[in-house]
């Protein structure tokens, strides 16, 4: 797995500074590269080119949300960006103005506004100031380019600091498929779709219907398993667009195309909990052996969401009774203490609901000094197992989420 972008043919793109961002981010957490201050993305498909794609599930989607749901049906063939301001929260002013963005671009690239899918992130509450698009449309159209993907991976972020893209290629009888993708996503991080903006694309040659399942399918076992702070974003959105370009047919390479899209989403995904706001450790949360998957999910997530358990990773302090206290007040039925085994990386550290008599607090505390970390739970005699990828929380991410907007 390669964190880099090979081009698609098919598909070509532009970043530029449109001047919307206009929010002062936290100097904890400022790319070093904000001095371009890129922010409006603009990437066009050849015709034929299908697209599916997935939406966050918080109840008050913002506008470009709701109008790139409603385009995607429309053969959609291109794809608005922007950050610095999320457009959620506008009503209906906020739903014309991202209309009229569409209406815009569709404009410049002689296609239809249905055409357009609109994605924004940023600051929520604020209405967009169209001027910004109306002059800086024109100005990105004629710089699209094939090799510019780079810049629209680094014009999607806010507080991110480092750009998120990853390439996966196979071979099918001869001819080569290639997924490559991009990702932004700091904070307000936590699954129903997942709280962040995704863009994938590939040259295999596929159906809308065909497109969606895989694309579902592997956001299930990446985007849907992480998260940073518990909070699912009014913006999330992944698309995955096929551009037929390899003339390679999905139908005759579905489970390579699933495997190595699940392999880019997931490494996308870590990405994005590794560059999480304020944080020092990459965690992840196994669950294994419970009556149904969901019930893992919820133990790892209980986990996962305890700011006592994630204070104490940022402290490096292996105080495992707060790991235990979260487990027991998980909300699943059936759980027996006895079934309960808890480990830091290879350290058993409870063994049937009771201290392990060889764990020694000098082992614990050099597991949770590590970087990465493996919190395994057994919870039951089941052959069900769940994965979720979380962070600490630092000083840090609470300084730049209070400066968010200063």
């Amino acid at each position: 797995m390669a964190n880099t972008f090979l081009n698609i043919n098919g598909v070509t793109c532009i970043a530029i500074n449109a001047g919307i961002k206009n929010v002062q981010k936290s100097s904890t957490n400022s790319n070093p590269k904000d001095s371009k201050k890129l922010d409006l993305s603009i990437v066009f498909f050849t015709p034929k080119t299908t697209i599916a794609a997935v939406f966050t599930q918080n109840v008050f989607c913002a506008a470009p949300v709701l109008v790139a749901k409603n385009h995607l049906q429309q053969s959609p063939l291109a794809l608005l960006i922007n950050s610095g301001n999320a457009n959620a929260g506008t009503g209906k002013q906020g739903m014309e103005n991202t209309l009229h963005t569409c209406a815009c671009l569709a404009s410049e690239l002689n296609i239809n506004t249905e055409q357009v899918l609109p994605f924004s992130t940023g600051v929520i509450g604020q209405q967009f100031d169209v001027s910004k698009f109306d002059e800086g449309i024109p100005k990105a159209v004629v710089k699209l380019s094939n090799t510019a993907m780079s810049d629209v991976a680094q014009g999607i972020l806010t507080t991110d600091l480092v750009e998120k893209t990853a390439t996966k290629q196979f071979e099918v009888n001869g001819k080569k498929v290639t997924i490559s993708g991009i990702a932004k996503g700091s904070g307000m991080i936590r699954p129903d779709m997942a709280t962040m903006l995704s863009f994938i694309f590939t040259d295999v040659k596929s159906t809308q219907v065909k497109l969606q399942q895989c694309l579902t399918t592997s956001v299930n076992q990446s985007f849907n398993r992480i998260t940073v702070d518990g909070d699912t974003s009014t913006n999330d959105a992944c698309t995955l667009s096929a551009t037929g370009a390899s003339s390679v047919d999905i139908h005759d390479c579905v489970d390579e195309f699933q495997q190595a899209l699940d392999e880019v989403t997931l490494s996308l995904a870590h990405q994005i909990i590794k560059d999480g706001e304020g944080a020092t450790k990459f965690v992840e949360v196994r669950v294994k052996g419970g009556a149904s998957n969901q019930d893992c999910l919820e133990v790892a997530y209980t986990v996962a969401h305890s700011p006592l358990v994630k204070t104490a990773l940022f402290a490096s302090d292996a105080n495992w009774g707060r790991i235990l206290a979260a487990v027991g007040r998980a909300n699943i039925s059936g759980l027996n203490i006895e079934d309960i085994n808890i480990y830091l990386n290879e350290v058993s550290i409870i063994q049937a609901g009771e201290p392990d008599e060889s764990y020694t607090e000098v082992a614990g505390s050099a597991e949770m000094a590590k970087e990465d970390i493996v919190i395994t739970i057994d919870i039951g005699k089941g052959d069900t197992s769940e994965s979720v990828w979380t962070t600490d929380l630092s000083y840090d991410y609470v300084k730049i989420n209070a400066e968010y907007r200063t």
